[in-house]
């Protein structure tokens, strides 16, 4: 393991696989019934103001996509370098919240993560949601 950052390249390679195993898995759809049920505790309101139609109901699907790419990412750049700190990449609010709804859901997210072979990766004083100035979550996402 490599205890510096893996290319955006590396990362979307590996994050595509942890991706394809999680919506594979025999439970992922009990997995998402229960993280969209927990909308109504989400609690994010950058953006508000300025989107027309934010709706906890029509963005939840949306979000719950975005949220296993970002999850995906993180558990490949820790699966390439074994750093936790490396795996907290920069993701929006919102996403991060719908992150917060999925590891609501301990016992069926831990027996896919075991199933499927990732490592959960989510440390609340870790993570970046804000612009640190480089756009590394970005590009691995895009080349994913």
């Amino acid at each position: 393991m490599s205890t510096s950052m893996p290319t955006p390249a590396q990362t979307a390679r590996r994050a595509e696989q942890v991706l394809a195993a999680i919506v594979a898995d025999e439970e992922f759809a009990a997995f998402e019934a229960g993280t969209l049920e927990y909308s109504s505790d989400w609690q994010c309101f950058p953006g508000f103001p300025v989107i027309e139609r934010w709706s906890l109901d029509t963005d939840k699907d949306p979000l719950f996509t975005e949220g296993l790419r970002a999850l995906a990412l993180k558990a490949a750049v820790f699966d390439l370098t074994g750093d936790e700190r490396l795996a907290e990449v920069a993701v929006t609010v919102p996403v991060d919240e719908m992150t917060h709804a999925m590891i609501a859901q301990p016992q069926l997210f831990a027996r896919i993560a075991a199933r499927t072979g990732f490592q959960l990766i989510h440390q609340t004083d870790q993570e970046h949601t804000d612009y640190t100035g480089d756009d590394f979550t970005h590009r691995a996402y895009r080349i994913a």
